[in-house]
């Protein structure tokens, strides 16, 4: 798709972000962040521990209100919108640390994605359930095992899953390689691009800029607060600065 002057793909951007400042009672941890994502893009949010990231994520969700600046998803400024009901518009987010029920089976945990939002019929909803067995076949397999008991890279396909349930627009995704080994990383960035493909617009939070840049489309770099940078995911790769910083070359 041809970009935009907005620096999106053409049209309008599904989610834009508006000079959002964001603090933590009198300490502002955002100040004055801007950032789009169109309609189908995969787009990465980049910065070192304390940059605010998931602070970013937590403002998009509506679990921290903002001091000023505004949030515009679809077109309507859902700001002052309650967390509910922005899932209810389709803003979905899996959550740093997982979040997973651990007294619950993994069946339960997925089916909570759909509380909020259930599905009109059995058929549709059995649908879904099917589609995140597929792209978690280790899921189906431990479908009626507790949370609790679940590796972590288990767990992380149970957050996402879950959020899947949620039929998202926008899948927010908050550090979803955090403390897993190597090959699970692997297979998370693998099933995170599929589900792009595959029609879901996400918006990714992470510290592995290798695996992230690779496959976004566009990329915003944050450091204390504060979008220091952007662009194609590949030319941010190839940045010696960002290399230099998050890839310890040079």
């Amino acid at each position: 798709m041809a970009a935009s002057e907005s620096g999106t793909p053409g049209g309008e951007p599904l989610l834009e972000v508006e000079d959002i400042v964001v603090g933590y009672g009198r300490i502002e941890a955002l100040h004055g962040i801007s950032l789009q994502v169109a309609e189908g893009e995969l787009v990465t949010l980049l910065g070192a521990n304390g940059a605010g990231k998931t602070t970013t994520m937590r403002a998009l969700s509506g679990l921290l209100p903002l001091t000023r600046g505004r949030i515009v998803f679809e077109g309507s400024d859902i700001s002052r919108v309650q967390a509910h009901r922005r899932v209810l518009a389709g803003l979905v987010q899996a959550p740093e640390g997982r979040g997973v029920f651990p007294g619950m089976t993994v069946r339960e945990n997925l089916e909570m994605g759909c509380y909020a939002r259930p599905f009109r019929n059995k058929g549709d909803h059995d649908a879904a359930l099917d589609r995140v067995f597929e792209l978690f076949p280790r899921l189906r397999e431990r479908e009626k095992q507790v949370g609790g008991t679940l590796s972590g890279g288990e767990q992380q396909m149970v957050a996402i899953g879950r959020a899947l349930m949620a039929r998202p627009r926008l899948l927010l995704l908050d550090e979803p390689s955090m403390g897993l080994a190597p090959m699970v990383i692997q297979q998370i960035f693998r099933i995170i691009a599929e589900i792009n493909a595959t029609g879901t617009t996400v918006l990714l939070v992470e510290q592995n800029a290798r695996q992230a840049l690779a496959r976004s489309d566009r990329g915003y770099i944050l450091e204390t607060g504060v979008v220091t940078k952007s662009g194609p995911g590949r030319e941010l790769l190839d940045d010696p600065a960002v290399q230099a910083a998050y890839l310890g070359v040079g």
